[in-house]
């Protein structure tokens, strides 16, 4: 309505002109200053709305294969992927807001009797940065993100699957001040974010009564794998009476000491746990948070229905290299006796885990995605990481760090906007 009201002014000042010849010019000449702050004044409400922005990619995948007396083999089975990827930005003036999630859950049926169903893909990414212009195209930022999964996961193995993770076990957590540069170019948005103020909190956590139940879960699975794969009622009924007198006589305590504790175990895994400099014993603990320096660049790329966007994510600690376990060893056994220790008690000579300056965990992630006919959408999504102190297992069984790499590619019902 104030901008009806506004023409109106107008043309009755256009019109009293042309008919009122003893007008006062400078009466005039106010009002059209005033229209021109007015019409100023829009503007900037006009481009205050806009200010927001938000956008993204939801969809599912899904991929399915039948076979019928299929003489090369293989089993049927069912294959589905639901992911997310939403952008929201404000930008205003000299303020910059920016926000990004990114998720994905998978399952896969399998038609056999064991482990029908499996998890394949489990995601959580948000990442929050703040940033004020102090010259253009460079921020003053304050940056915030988290990563984790949502559900347990297991190793698929033949008889009972072990947990190998869990919904905080792992998760990282970083927070950091830093300068961020953007700039946008032929359709391509660009990022380049340094902070020499960065801090990391990695958790393994469990509580009590979650690892205790999962430590049974340890102690009996192989059990009530007999039960559930029994091959009549009597076996079955056996495997049960076993089940039933080791359920009995299980102790937490006594299988802890004797069998090791499934905290302890994914807490050595994502390398939570820190070295007692007198003994060189690990002391075992939730989380590790770390003061270090972070690096974090982004690519995102829009062509009419093609999207493209990459990111990179450094961190290296502060800490330096630390004091020396198989010097605390050979005081205690003999020199020379560290060499006679086992392949993996002997890969980690320092106390913190290979975690010291120089040596950098890497988040790599890249994103394609096409979409036609509206609806359909074609996606390829790559995560590579490399964490120090994080422990992954060869065939032979030998703990190391290993570069980590995951592929999707998919074809389903998606929308993008």
């Amino acid at each position: 309505m104030k901008f009806k009201h506004l023409l109106l002014a107008v043309c009755m000042i256009g019109t009293s002109s042309v008919y009122a010849q003893d007008v006062d010019k400078a009466t005039v000449t106010g009002n059209a200053d005033a229209a021109k702050s007015a019409g100023d004044d829009l503007k900037k409400v006009d481009t205050g709305e806009k200010a927001w922005k938000f956008d993204g990619t939801v969809g599912l995948n899904a991929a399915a294969t039948g076979l019928m007396n299929w003489a090369a083999g293989g089993k049927n089975n069912v294959n589905g992927i639901v992911y997310g990827k939403l952008h929201l930005l404000y930008h205003k003036d000299a303020i910059a807001w920016e926000t990004n999630f990114d998720t994905d859950f998978g399952l896969t049926w399998i038609d056999q009797e064991e482990d029908a169903f499996q998890k394949s893909s489990d995601n959580i990414k948000l990442a929050t940065k703040f940033g004020w212009e102090f010259h253009p195209t460079w921020y003053l930022t304050v940056l915030g993100s988290f990563q984790s999964q949502y559900s347990l996961g297991r190793d698929y193995v033949a008889g009972y699957n072990p947990a190998i993770s869990k919904w905080l076990a792992p998760s990282y957590t970083d927070i950091s001040v830093g300068i961020d540069w953007k700039k946008s170019y032929n359709g391509a948005d660009f990022s380049i974010y340094l902070s020499p103020i960065a801090g990391r909190i990695a958790t393994a956590y469990v509580g009590d009564k979650w690892n205790q139940r999962y430590t049974k879960e340890s102690y009996l699975g192989p059990l009530q794998y007999d039960i559930d794969h029994a091959a009549d009622d009597a076996a079955r009924a056996i495997a049960q009476g076993l089940y039933d007198a080791a359920e009995a006589v299980y102790d937490y305590d006594v299988y802890k000491a004797a069998y090791g504790d499934f905290r302890q175990s994914l807490q050595e895994k994502y390398g939570t746990y820190k070295y007692d400099k007198t003994t060189g014993d690990k002391v075992f603990r939730d989380f590790r948070a770390e003061f270090g320096l972070s690096f974090k660049g982004a690519i995102a790329y829009t062509y009419q229905d093609f999207k493209l966007s990459t990111t990179l994510a450094l961190f290296s600690p502060y800490q330096g290299k630390g004091f020396s376990l198989k010097d605390i060893y050979e005081a205690a056994n003999g020199a020379g006796s560290w060499v006679g220790r086992d392949v993996n008690s002997n890969y980690f000579e320092y106390s913190n885990n290979n975690r010291y300056f120089g040596h950098f965990d890497v988040d790599w992630d890249v994103n394609l995605s096409y979409q036609f006919l509206k609806c359909l959408q074609v996606t390829l999504s790559t995560s590579l990481k490399y964490y120090n102190g994080t422990l992954i297992a060869d065939k032979a069984g030998n703990l190391k760090e290993r570069v980590q790499l995951k592929g999707v590619l998919g074809l389903g019902i998606g929308y993008s906007f």
